[in-house]
């Protein structure tokens, strides 16, 4: 699972669109524009995952509302400045390649595949329920000396793992990108629903360890049970944690 420093942010996406694109912004005369995927899970529920493309990838006015369509691409963070001066972080999938199968398949693809550090004390905990959750940030480095910080979010025995990392820790994660729903109390007492958007890690491994250590790096690599990697809480009235990101 370990990655290359040329690959160390991969993600793969298929769906429909379920919002047409809009203007972004510009940069050198090159236009960028957001839509919206909407990508099943294998239960009945989905993902609306954001997707930022240039026009000159592909022809903007063909990304029509339920058109099928696979993305290939980078998981990113950008910061964003609200009115206020508050700065929120934004997520999407960077779109590097477009293409429209014409077969639409049972299943969708939502995979990403990163190689990164961690960058914020992970956060472990039980819900009421008694499963087991641990948030943490990983940081992503790419081109340009530039940074992705990708919140995520792990289950079970990885949630376990997970909380026992510390900041700098070097790690592989495999998971997909997913949308969370969860309403926030203002502090005028009325609720705003909001949307964080993470990756859900199904697979996780501490990297560059010394050869005397191979041994406990098989120990440390681990797969998320089945219902852990495929669900996640879309509780009423749920408070993200504080890495949980990406909020809208």
């Amino acid at each position: 699972m370990t990655l290359n420093q040329s690959e160390n942010n991969i993600a793969k996406l298929t769906g429909f669109v379920e919002k047409e694109p809009v203007f972004s912004h510009e940069v050198y005369g090159e236009g960028f524009y957001v839509f919206i995927v909407r990508t099943r899970r294998l239960s009945d529920s989905f993902d609306l995952i954001p997707v930022t493309v240039s026009d000159r990838l592909t022809d903007i006015s063909g990304l029509k509302s339920g058109r099928f369509l696979m993305v290939e691409g980078q998981f990113r963070s950008y910061n964003s400045v609200l009115n206020g001066g508050q700065v929120k972080l934004t997520l999407t999938l960077f779109a590097q390649e477009i293409s429209f199968p014409e077969t639409i398949p049972d299943t969708d693809i939502d995979n990403v595949e990163m190689n990164g550090f961690i960058c914020k004390p992970p956060v472990y905990r039980t819900t009421p329920f008694n499963r087991e959750i641990s948030d943490f940030l990983l940081a992503v480095n790419r081109s340009y000396n530039k940074s992705d910080y990708l919140p995520c979010i792990c289950w079970g025995r990885n949630a376990r793992f997970c909380g026992k990392r510390k900041v700098g820790d070097h790690v592989a994660v495999v998971g997909r990108m997913q949308s969370r729903v969860y309403q926030k109390k203002l502090p005028d007492g009325t609720v705003s629903e909001r949307t964080a958007y993470e990756v859900s890690v199904s697979k996780i491994e501490l990297i560059d360890v010394t050869d005397s250590s191979a041994q406990a790096n098989k120990e440390n690599r681990y797969e998320a049970d089945g219902a852990e990697a495929k669900e996640t809480i879309r509780g009423a009235g749920a408070e993200p944690s504080a890495l949980a990101s990406g909020q809208v």
